[in-house]
């Protein structure tokens, strides 16, 4: 088996394949302080309970956004899985040329997302993944990262909210049916999921302007915690793809081995 792990800023999304079929994933909060052997002991319980057996993972690939734990994620493979694991980073072939000004400073899970997506869907194409930030990312008809945005995600903006003024309570993220709310909560709601479908709808707009010399953009994928919120109302996004990262870190791995 194949473990595959994307660390992000508030959650760590892991799974294993059994060739190119993903047997389970698994979701739990990023915690920067722990140690490997806590995480260790972890993923060993998680295992346990699905019936599997840390011995049948052959081989281990990490993704990851966090600096803290990169380190801490692959001192656990190496103690609790007995693998030196493939780190996403420069010097790893994942078949995609970068067209960034300094190629580094791209995201691992940015460079995972666009992989995956090129591989299954083809270019040009774009890709919105909802996470702690929100990533915007452009792929060329050849497959090349062409670049992207970035902005606050929908959570940092609840509690940003929440954290700067005096009366507005901390509020649950879901969709109101209604536009114009008629108390603070709803009123809350729809500004956070409207406006954000909005941005998201003017940004992917612009930027399918901006590559038009590549060729009309026909597919725009969602991925990430929030995907499903706001894909559902957006006038662009027309594919939801949870897997996605995961999806890309096998690619990765299978084009390192």
């Amino acid at each position: 088996m194949l473990l595959v792990i994307d660390v992000g800023n508030t959650n760590i999304v892991f799974g294993v394949y059994k060739d190119q079929e993903l047997l389970y994933d698994w979701r739990i909060a990023t915690d920067k302080d722990r140690t490997s052997d806590e995480y260790g002991l972890l993923f060993e319980q998680i295992f346990k309970y699905h019936g599997l057996c840390p011995k049948d993972v052959e081989n281990v690939i990490i993704s990851s956004v966090v600096p803290t734990l990169m380190h801490t994620l692959p001192a656990m493979s190496i103690k609790y899985f007995n693998i030196d694991p493939i780190v996403v980073g420069p010097g790893v072939k994942t078949g995609m040329n970068i067209k960034y000004d300094n190629p580094r400073e791209v995201g691992a899970d940015r460079i995972v997302n666009a992989v995956a997506a090129y591989e299954k869907y083809g270019g040009p194409l774009i890709i919105v993944d909802f996470g702690t930030a929100i990533t915007f990312c452009a792929i060329s008809k050849e497959g090349d990262y062409l670049g992207g945005v970035i902005t606050p995600g929908i959570k940092i903006s609840s509690e940003a909210l929440f954290l700067r003024t005096a009366k507005l309570p901390k509020v649950e993220i879901s969709r109101p049916e209604k536009v114009i709310a008629k108390n603070t909560i709803n009123s809350i709601q729809s500004g956070l999921v409207y406006g954000y479908i909005g941005m998201v709808d003017y940004i992917i707009e612009r930027m399918i302007e901006e590559m038009k010399d590549n060729g009309k953009v026909e597919t725009v994928i969602a991925t990430g915690g929030f995907s499903s919120l706001i894909a559902s109302e957006s006038k662009y996004i027309n594919k939801i793809d949870k897997m996605l990262t995961l999806e890309g870190l096998r690619i990765i791995y299978e084009r390192n081995k």
